[in-house]
C-alpha cells in the first residue's frame, strides 16, 4: 500500500501541472486583462468589457477596443501602461511567468492580489472557514438522513413507503439547488411568508458581543437554508446509493446462512449486511464533500450573501485578478487530489481485503 501512496503523491505533480497549464494557456486568449481592468478604473469606466461591446464610454470618449492599445480619448501615457505591465509582471514572456508561477505554488507562495492589496493566502484562509462550514454540514446532514432511509428503503422494497420515498427523492434530485435555495429565502428568510432565518451572513452584527451558547446558536441560525439548499441533490443520491448498496448484499448467500442459523432480522442487517453495504458509502465521504464543497459553492455563496471561496473566485476571474484566480484554482486542484487519495484509504481501512497494488499489478 505504501507504494501505491508514494505513487499517487507523485501523480500529483504532473496532473496539477496540467491543470495549471491548461487554464493559464486559455487566459491568455480572454479579453480584458488586469491592465485593461485598471485603465478602465482609473479612467472611470468602472469595467473593461463595456469597451468591448461598444457601450462603453468616459464623458464622451470613447475607449478602444484593443487589449493591446486600451487607451481612452484623454491619452494615458506609454510609460504609465508599460509602468502597469511590469507591475502585474506582464513585461515578462509568457513561459516565464507561468514556471515562475509555478516554483512560487510550490512554496506555497501565491502573491498578492492585483486589486485588493493583501496578500493572495490570506484572502483564502479568510474566505475558507464559509465553504468548509458549506461543504462538511451539508455533507454531515446528507449522511445521517441518507443512511437511515437508504436501509429502510431496501427493507421495504417495493411496499408503497418506498415508492412515495422515491419519488419525493426524484423531485428533490431534479429540483436546481439554486432554485431550491431561492424557495428557502421567499418561505423562511422574510421574501414572502415568514421570517424565520436571516436573509444573508455566516454571523449576526452583534455576534462577538454574545456568550458562547449564543455565538452557536447565531451560528446554526445563519447556517440553515444555506446548508439545506446545498444538501438536496447529495440526499437524494446518497440515500439511493444506500438502498441498492443493501438489497446487493442483501440477496447474498451468507445473509441466507446467517438468517438459517436463526438469527433476527436485525441481527443480520446490522450485524452482517451493514458492514459490508456501507463499504461504498462510507468510503465515499471525502469524495462527497469535495463535491458539495466545490458544486455548491459559488450560486449558494452569492444567494444567501456568504463570503466564501466559490465567490472570492468568481468575483476574481470577472476583476482578471490572475493571482486570486490561479491561488484559488492550485488551492481547488490540490484538495481534489488529495481527496481522491482519501478516498482510496478510506476503501482499505473500512475493508482491509482490499489491495490497490495487487488491482495495479
Amino acid at each position: 500500500m505504501g507504494s501505491y501512496i508514494l505513487r499517487r503523491l507523485l501523480l500529483i505533480i504532473p496532473t496539477l501541472f496540467g491543470i495549471m497549464l491548461v487554464n493559464f494557456a486559455l487566459v491568455q486568449f480572454v479579453p480584458g486583462g488586469p491592465v485593461e481592468q485598471a485603465i478602465a478604473r482609473i479612467q472611470g469606466g468602472g469595467d473593461v468589457f463595456g469597451g468591448f461591446t461598444g457601450s462603453g464610454t468616459d464623458a464622451g470618449n470613447e475607449v478602444t477596443t484593443s487589449t493591446d492599445n486600451y487607451v481612452g480619448a484623454r491619452g494615458l501615457p506609454p510609460e504609465f501602461i508599460e509602468e502597469l505591465r511590469e507591475e502585474y509582471g506582464l513585461d515578462k514572456p509568457v513561459v516565464q511567468r507561468f514556471f515562475t508561477m509555478l516554483w512560487n505554488y510550490m512554496q506555497f507562495d501565491f502573491g498578492e492580489s492585483f486589486f485588493r492589496s493583501v496578500s493572495v493566502i490570506d484572502l483564502i484562509k479568510e474566505k475558507l472557514p464559509v465553504s468548509i462550514t458549506l461543504g462538511l454540514w451539508s455533507t454531515l446532514i446528507a449522511y445521517i438522513v441518507s443512511i437511515p432511509l437508504g436501509i429502510a428503503k431496501a427493507v421495504r422494497d417495493g411496499t408503497r413507503f418506498d415508492t412515495w420515498t422515491s419519488g419525493a427523492i426524484i423531485a428533490a434530485y431534479a429540483i436546481p439547488g439554486f432554485l431550491f435555495a431561492i424557495l428557502l429565502l421567499v418561505l423562511f428568510a422574510g421574501g414572502s411568508y415568514w421570517q424565520v432565518f436571516p436573509l444573508r451572513g455566516l454571523t449576526s452584527d452583534n455576534w462577538e458581543s454574545l456568550s458562547v451558547f449564543g455565538k452557536i446558536t447565531d451560528y446554526f441560525w445563519h447556517i440553515t437554508l444555506p446548508v439545506l439548499a446545498s444538501t438536496i441533490s447529495a440526499f437524494a443520491t446518497l440515500t439511493l446509493l444506500t438502498k441498492n448498496s443493501f438489497l446487493d448484499e442483501i440477496k447474498k448467500h451468507y445473509v441466507i446462512t446467517a438468517r438459517a442459523k436463526g438469527l433476527s432480522e436485525k441481527q443480520v442487517l446490522y450485524g452482517h449486511v451493514f458492514r459490508n453495504a456501507m463499504l461504498i458509502v462510507i468510503a465515499g465521504f471525502p469524495a462527497v464533500f469535495i463535491g458539495v464543497f466545490f458544486g455548491a459553492s459559488l450560486i449558494i455563496e452569492t444567494i444567501f450573501s456568504l463570503d466564501g471561496l466559490g465567490r472570492l473566485g468568481f468575483e476574481a476571474a470577472v476583476a482578471r485578478d490572475y493571482p486570486i484566480v490561479f491561488g484559488t484554482l492550485f488551492i481547488f486542484g490540490l484538495i481534489g487530489l488529495v481527496v481522491g487519495i482519501i478516498s482510496d484509504l478510506m476503501y482499505v481501512l473500512v475493508d482491509p481485503r482490499i489491495d490497490f497494488e495487487k488491482r495495479e499489478g
